[in-house]
């Protein structure tokens, strides 16, 4: 059987002989665009080895926007990037790269993140998507990564837990607290707009 050429006349080829991995990685690169570009809006403090910056925002973000698996798949694929030395981490007093940076001091959140994206959307869908279980979810999942966050800190530098605490989960929860809200607000804007477009 001849195969039909795709052509600018005749766009049903177009889609017929489009690979179906082409929307996945498509949905891989464009989170990794995203988190990379969450990570290099950036800000070091002097009283804690972790960098204010926008990247659980975009976990956030990717939790409510895509499925469990895909939204898995998306931030580990970042983290693979990252840990093979590509700059997609956010900046670091140390000035670490790679593998080290993964295993640097802000490593507890990055582990953190495809876990607490994965939960994310696993709530949010099962409970109907909606704005406060958006809000709900969005928070759990960043209590989440403030914790693994705080606990790696405390394990990987030996300092007490009080002062892990305060260095790297309660001085974050005012910021994390706007980026909960505007992840949620995001998401069910977007998913009322496919409502009534019908997408």
């Amino acid at each position: 059987m001849q195969r039909e050429i795709p052509s600018p006349m005749n766009p049903s080829a177009i889609r017929v002989g489009s690979p179906a991995w082409l929307r996945p990685a498509g949905i891989l690169v464009a989170a990794s665009i995203l988190l990379a570009l969450c990570a290099r809006l950036s800000f070091p403090l002097t009283f804690s080895p972790v960098p204010l910056s926008l990247q659980p925002f975009g976990v956030l973000l990717l939790g409510l926007l895509l499925s469990p698996r895909a939204s898995v798949a998306a931030v580990g694929a970042y983290l693979v990037e990252g840990a093979c030395g590509l700059p997609v981490f956010a900046p670091t007093v140390a000035g670490t790269a790679g593998l080290a940076h993964l295993l640097g001091p802000t490593g507890g959140y990055l582990f953190a993140y495809p876990v607490a994206a994965g939960l994310i959307s696993f709530l949010w869908r099962r409970a109907g998507r909606g704005f406060s279980m958006a809000l709900a979810a969005a928070a759990l999942g960043d209590l989440l990564i403030l914790a693994s966050g705080a606990l790696w800190l405390a394990a990987s530098t030996h300092i007490a837990a009080t002062s892990a605490a305060s260095a790297s989960f309660l001085a974050f929860l005012p910021g994390d607290g706007l980026k909960i809200v505007a992840a949620a607000g995001i998401a069910t804007g977007l998913q009322r707009l496919r409502l009534r477009t019908g997408r």
